[in-house]
C-alpha cells in the first residue's frame, strides 16, 4: 500500500503548482493588452495612484521603496507621457498631489477590457459547464486565500 501524503506535503505540491499555474495565466493576460512602453517601476507607480488614490512624489518612493530621486525621475517621465497630473496639497501648499489623468484611467479600462474578452474567450473555448462552475467555486477560494494573513 502506498502512503497517503502529510497534509503539509500536500498543501506544499498545490502551492508550488498554484504559483506557477498563476504566473503563467497573468503572463498570458499581460500579453493581451496592448504593448506599452512603460517600465515596470513606471507601471507600479501608476498602479498604486490607481489603487490607492492620490500621492506624493516623496510616499510614492516610500511604498515603492525606492529613492525620492528615482521617484521623481518616474513622475517626471510619467507627467511627460500625460498619463498622471499634479496639483497643489491642499493641507500642504509645498507639496504636490500626484493623481491620474483621463488617459491613463482610459488606459487601465482598455487593457483591462482586453484581457477580461480573452479571459472569457479561453474559459467558454475549453471548459465545459461543469468546469466552469468548479473554476468559480475555485476563484472563491482564491480570494479566501489572497485575503489571509
Amino acid at each position: 500500500m502506498s502512503e497517503q501524503p502529510k497534509p503539509h506535503q500536500d498543501a506544499s505540491r498545490v502551492a508550488g503548482e498554484l504559483r506557477v499555474t498563476l504566473g503563467q495565466l497573468v503572463r498570458r493576460l499581460r500579453e493581451q493588452a496592448a504593448g506599452s512602453d512603460l517600465t515596470k517601476s513606471q507601471m507600479s507607480a501608476l498602479l498604486r495612484i490607481e489603487r490607492e488614490g492620490t500621492a506624493t512624489s516623496s510616499s510614492l518612493a516610500e511604498a515603492e521603496g525606492m529613492r525620492p530621486q528615482s521617484m521623481a525621475k518616474i513622475v517626471r517621465v510619467l507627467e511627460g507621457a500625460g498619463l498622471i497630473s499634479g496639483s497643489p496639497d491642499p493641507k500642504d501648499g509645498r507639496k504636490t498631489l500626484l493623481s491620474l489623468t483621463p488617459a491613463a484611467q482610459e488606459q487601465f479600462r482598455i487593457g483591462r477590457s482586453a484581457r477580461e474578452d480573452w479571459l472569457t474567450s479561453a474559459i467558454d473555448a475549453s471548459l465545459s459547464d461543469d468546469e466552469i462552475a468548479q473554476l468559480a467555486s475555485a476563484v472563491k477560494l482564491l480570494r479566501r486565500l489572497a485575503q489571509s494573513p
